[in-house]
């Protein structure tokens, strides 16, 4: 039997998180006293999946993990929360990938990541995952893969006629052959200063320079301002601000990964970038409201 394909498939990276909390990050040198930790399955690519499933899409993933108690976690997570895992190697010879995030009294956090299996992605899984690559998905990517395989990737997804969404994180110059590919391209505050070489994006206003300043390259341009809200351009010359929701901020962590899942689902529905910015926007709010552990 074939099972129908995904209307979201996402690219990329999948990361067994070790979470602590402590009263605030530490200085370099400094050791500090924690009060907590626990593990979380994440990795931008395997939360966005899991974000796009949870907004009512089929949602696929495409990555890979080690022969180890980490990767067996992040597969059983993803099935869990209804991903399609059929297009998730195992390889051999490195361990999962992983990361370590501390977080701070006001819940924000800073982290580390171990790559591993992650940079194992080629040219051999985009074969092998052919059928997911139809005129009616949403490709996802983002930088926490080489950008070789995200150019076969999106390479695969244009040439079946799909869209394709890059949420250039962590902050990393994409090839000129990945930008030429891209529909969509979805940053943060940081990462927008790097990528669109803007001094400061530190408001609603200063984030949609950064995104006018993406739009010379891409078709549309996203750039997210935290507590400010979000800002975007795209072809034809429409361009909006939208203030973030005010809510209770419990915690920030996987704030723009929500953002991106919701976002995606919406467009593969056939949503106007400006509803699916709009979902990802009250996606977000909901996440850092709500307690994560």
């Amino acid at each position: 039997m074939t099972i129908a394909a995904p209307s979201v498939v996402v690219f990329g990276s999948l990361h067994y998180d070790i979470i602590v909390k402590g009263p605030h990050r530490p200085r370099k040198g400094e050791t500090v006293t924690g009060s907590a930790w626990y593990p979380k399955c994440g990795g931008k690519g395997g939360n966005q999946a899991v974000s796009a499933a949870r907004y009512g899409v089929k949602s696929a993933m495409i990555g890979a993990v080690a022969e180890d108690s980490f990767g067996h976690a992040l597969k059983l997570n993803l099935d869990a929360h209804g991903v399609d895992i059929r297009s998730v190697r195992t390889v051999a010879g490195e361990g999962s990938g992983m990361s370590v995030a501390i977080f701070d009294a006001d819940g924000d956090y800073g982290a580390v990541i171990v790559s591993g299996s992650n940079l194992a992605l080629s040219e051999e899984d985009v074969s092998t995952a052919a059928e997911m690559f139809r005129s009616d998905a949403v490709l996802v990517l983002q930088n926490e893969v080489p950008d070789a395989a995200n150019v076969l990737a999106a390479q695969a997804m244009k040439k079946a006629g799909g869209r394709v969404v890059l949420n250039a994180a962590p902050a990393r110059l994409p090839s000129a052959d990945l930008v030429a590919l891209v529909d969509v391209v979805v940053v943060n505050a940081v990462e927008a200063e790097a990528l669109a070489e803007v001094p400061e994006v530190n408001s609603l206003d200063t984030a949609l320079v950064a995104a006018r300043m993406l739009g010379r390259h891409y078709p549309a341009a996203v750039v997210t301002a935290g507590g400010d809200g979000v800002a975007f351009v795209q072809d034809g010359g429409y361009e909006a601000k939208i203030p973030a929701i005010k809510v209770k901020l419990v915690s920030t962590h996987g704030a723009g990964d929500e953002f991106i899942g919701a976002l995606a689902a919406e467009l593969a529905r056939g949503a106007t970038l400006e509803r699916a910015v709009n979902s990802g926007n009250e996606a977000a709010a909901r996440l850092v409201s709500s307690p994560q552990a």
